[in-house]
């Protein structure tokens, strides 16, 4: 049971029984909750709204990342996974190479495909990709395409961001992924990626894919250069445009990793008590969200552990190869077993549901 006196003792009573009564919080009572002395305060509001939403259960994904090619025609200050076009170890992936990848692996409940805007590689590359990979896993849950992607393609073949929905609807995929939302903020995004899509584009992408029926996730990138006021717009803006369409499934916070990007140390990047925070504030501020997950890649297994018991109740999945935010500079592994995700998840004192890209209960027994 919360201690509502202590709450009150700190400013936050209002925040406390709004939680409480599963109302929504206001961004004052996110600032206020942003500001309060160490991680554990938000911590328990958003494990009580976490327990209240999903019990003692955790998810995860039998899953595998292929990224097609790190070609990439923005130039963002955070990334160290982007080269331009004849820079040595730029490369491009051929339909019969990404597939493999993920053939090797054999059952899979998640194929996750995102990668550079490339200036040339158009829609069909990602569409022959996406129907050869739904011929190969006919139940798995294809997770392809940010929403910074798809405008890209969408403006190489001078067409509406919905006719390329449709398009990779119709080719197998059922859902996006949520990159490239990094933070909504004009000031923030001209400083470190410019030369991206703006926040409202990024909005109204999901918008139109959430209309074509495609289910989406969401992401914020936090620990550089943005205010607490900012990541709370952020969120905000997310929750208005859930509220409009409904089709974001999972919120994903992502840690600024500072290594090999131009950006560099300048901006260090989250503490952990930050990283644990800002996921209870995910969860506490997104009250129209199912699930937050703590994306142990980037976060690294023991704070992403730790994580769970701060409001999120997804732990991702296997992965194998992700590419992007280890040329970042992430220490973690490149693969999670099944056995070992579910044995981090038991050490919490969670149970682990597996789970497809969709969050259905997945029931084939494979333990990749």
């Amino acid at each position: 049971m919360l201690d509502t006196a202590l709450y009150d003792r700190h400013g936050l009573g209002d925040a406390c029984r709004k939680v409480l009564a599963g109302e929504r919080l206001s961004l004052a009572d996110g600032l206020a909750l942003y500001r309060s002395p160490g991680p554990h305060l938000a911590g328990a509001l958003a494990h009580h709204a976490r327990t209240r939403r999903h019990g003692d259960v955790t998810h995860y994904v039998l899953n595998r990342h292929v990224n097609p090619t790190n070609i990439c025609v923005n130039d963002c200050l955070f990334c160290a996974y982007r080269r331009r076009e004849g820079q040595e170890g730029a490369y491009v992936l051929t339909v019969e190479d990404a597939l493999a990848k993920l053939t090797a692996f054999g059952h899979l409940d998640e194929v996750h495909i995102v990668g550079g805007c490339h200036p040339s590689l158009g829609l069909d590359y990602y569409l022959e990709l996406c129907r050869r990979v739904r011929q190969a896993y006919p139940d798995a849950s294809i997770k392809a395409l940010t929403a910074v992607e798809v405008a890209h393609l969408a403006d190489l073949a001078g067409m509406d961001e919905s006719e390329a929905l449709t398009a990779l609807r119709q080719a197998g995929v059922d859902m996006m992924p949520g990159g490239g939302a990094e933070v909504f903020s004009p000031r923030v995004r001209a400083k470190v990626c410019p030369a991206k899509i703006s926040g409202e584009r990024w909005l109204s992408v999901m918008g139109k894919a959430h209309r074509a029926g495609l289910a989406t996730n969401a992401t914020m990138l936090f620990g550089h250069m943005e205010t607490l006021e900012e990541r709370l717009e952020h969120f905000d803006a997310l929750r208005r445009q859930q509220d409009e369409t409904g089709g974001f499934k999972c919120f994903i916070p992502l840690p600024y990793l500072p290594g090999a990007n131009p950006l560099g140390e300048s901006a260090s990047g989250p503490t952990a008590q930050d990283a644990l925070k800002t996921t209870a504030l995910a969860r506490l501020m997104l009250d129209n969200f199912d699930h937050i997950k703590a994306y142990w890649v980037m976060l690294g297994v023991k704070l992403a552990m730790l994580c769970l018991s701060y409001g999120a109740d997804d732990l991702d999945g296997t992965v194998v190869e992700e590419r992007i935010g280890h040329d970042a500079g992430s220490q973690s592994a490149q693969e999670l077993s099944v056995a070992e995700l579910e044995a981090a998840i038991r050490s919490c004192g969670f149970t682990p549901k597996r789970r497809d890209g969709l969050f259905r209960e997945a029931t084939e027994a494979s333990h990749a």
